[in-house]
């Protein structure tokens, strides 16, 4: 293998593609990142069994091959060299790759920099599964999906899904495509986030329901930041396989030097049966609340330095009055002390008090675009709902769970 590439183009597939590199495994190669030269392209590709990631970049190919290279030493010491060529060329014999930076002219005052990295054997690395394999050897759906709006559904509704591996179906997002919606909903038991929106692109002909692990859509949120916008993300959902791989396209793929062409990442799904969310979402509303959510937000972290000691928990008061009603928000902690701060609010209903986790509020808020949200509740035992001002009946709802502090 003999190749040439832009050190920045390098740097920045290492990056995209080194979330994936196992950092626990009992096998070496997992912590390996794979280099392969080929069609003027190099791909790059790290894997921990659970998801896998692609990254081709553009790159003048002189002789064709592939090699893993252990993933921290290779990306510590390419975000190291100047922004310039870097030449990489492999002993086959000792499995070692040399590397060397060479300048795109002559007046830069660096000498170069030169390593020889030692690698496992590019065949004892798994396979990352690839749409570019084509679509006779992994049958399934695909699906079209703009970028923004994917990208938007998915920072609304991972962050509530659990993080406890001893509930694994809590931990991945139900994502839903029917009658041309596509919905998620994410719960930790304590707490739900729901989207749902019409999406525009190829949806599947049938309903299709799977559950992804968060973890992997926050990776496919973190690639498609730098997406080009103007081409879709494409899903191939095998569910033959229990997998799903997702396309993203660069913002520039032409040249050697055009960055990085494309993004390929797997996903294992999660077997399971979701749990019926929509029976904790309130049926009915005595109070309806409408507040500012940059303020409702700002009081919420008031309030939350006083939760800390006290479970995490935050009194929320609502009042109405002539034609302004308020929200107040009250947190104590014995050893600290204690806070209460007012925002004003259109409240329509009774009056009520119901505790909260400041945490859980601060997640949903912080999520919020809208400038103003609505907070729907029952009775002080039963969820609130919050919603974002502006946005459809189904768009986005979150539904946190009551807290019940003792008096």
């Amino acid at each position: 293998m003999r190749v040439r590439c832009l050190q920045e183009n390098l740097a920045k597939g290492l990056s995209i593609v080194g979330r994936a590199v196992s950092s626990r495994s009992t096998l070496p190669v997992l912590g390996n990142i794979l280099l392969e030269a080929r069609d003027n392209q190099l791909r790059l590709a790290a894997t921990n069994l659970e998801i896998g990631i692609n990254c081709w970049i553009g790159a003048e190919v002189f002789d064709e091959g592939s090699i893993t290279i252990p993933a921290k030493l290779l990306a510590d010491f390419v975000n190291t060299m100047p922004p310039e060529f870097i030449d990489m060329e492999l002993s086959v014999r000792t499995q070692t790759l040399h590397l060397k930076s060479s300048s795109k002219d002559s007046e830069t005052k660096s000498k170069g920099f030169e390593a020889n990295m030692k690698g496992i054997d590019a065949n004892d690395f798994p396979i990352v599964p690839s749409m570019s394999t084509g679509q006779a050897a992994l049958e399934g759906v695909t699906i079209d999906l703009e970028v923004f709006g994917l990208r938007k559904m998915i920072d609304t509704v991972t962050f509530a899904a659990s993080t406890d591996e001893s509930r694994p179906t809590l931990t991945g997002v139900e994502v839903s495509f029917k009658d041309g919606r596509l919905s998620m909903a994410a719960t930790d038991g304590y707490r739900l986030s729901v989207r749902s929106a019409a999406v525009a692109g190829t949806l599947p002909p049938d309903a299709m329901t799977v559950i992804v692990p968060a973890r992997s859509l926050d990776e496919l949120s973190r690639i498609s930041a730098d997406a080009d916008e103007r081409q879709p993300v494409q899903l191939l959902v095998t569910q033959s396989r229990n997998q799903m791989i997702v396309q993203v396209w660069g913002k520039s793929n032409e040249g050697k030097g055009g960055g990085y062409h494309r993004v390929e990442m797997a996903s294992q799904l999660i077997e399971a049966r979701f749990p019926d969310y929509r029976s904790i979402i309130p049926k009915s509303v005595s109070t309806r609340t409408t507040v500012d959510t940059a303020a409702f937000l700002k009081a919420v972290r008031v309030a939350s330095l006083f939760a800390r000691d006290n479970a995490n928990i935050v009194r929320v008061a609502v009042a109405p009055g002539n034609g302004t009603g308020t929200v107040r928000l009250t947190a104590m902690s014995s050893e600290m002390g204690d806070s209460a701060n007012e925002v004003s609010a259109m409240v329509e209903g009774d009056a009520l008090e119901i505790a909260f986790n400041a945490k859980y509020l601060t997640d949903v808020l912080s999520r919020v675009e809208q400038p103003q949200v609505v907070l729907e509740t029952t009775t002080p035992t039963r969820p609130g709902a919050i919603k974002p001002v502006g946005t459809g009946p189904d768009e986005t709802l979150h539904v946190v769970m009551p807290m019940h502090p003792p008096r």
